[in-house]
């Protein structure tokens, strides 16, 4: 189960990264161009709202039934923070996914209420750039790439 849970969760990333850099990139260029608002960049703030909610819920399966979980009841949380690799994978990256998920959620919400376009791509720009630096910042890029 664990295995299959993470290979989901590895490959699941790749299609939220681009998903996400696609909805940003195209907030950005909107923005600083004073294009208009339209149909398509509200599916693709939803779209990235969507596949990111899913990667969370796929990610917090993982949690559950990874064994490192078990390190909680053995070196306590004293000892996870000393090891870098077990604080990567038990603390900083989910509360850091968690937290871009969550400003990817505030700025679809966000963006639904403002009034003009500038203001609704803006707001996306924002938050989505935000998560995004969050996300990449806590990949662990050697074993997902490796």
């Amino acid at each position: 189960m664990y295995n299959i849970v993470k290979t989901l969760h590895s490959y699941w990333a790749y299609f939220v990264l681009i998903v996400l850099i696609i909805a940003t990139f195209n907030a950005i260029i909107k923005t600083f161009t004073d294009k208009e608002y339209e149909a398509n960049d509200f599916r693709k703030s939803l779209f990235t709202l969507i596949v990111s909610h899913i990667q969370l819920l796929i990610g917090l399966v993982l949690y559950v039934v990874s064994p490192r979980l078990q390190l909680f009841g053995e070196v306590g949380m004293g000892g996870i923070m000393k090891d870098a690799v077990n604080r990567l994978y038990l603390v900083e990256h989910p509360v850091i996914n968690i937290l871009a998920v969550a400003l990817i959620t505030i700025g679809y919400s966000k963006h639904k209420k403002k009034l003009t376009s500038n203001a609704k791509l803006k707001t996306i720009a924002i938050f989505y750039s935000i998560a995004l630096v969050l996300f990449l910042s806590r990949i662990p890029w050697n074993t997902w790439l490796g």
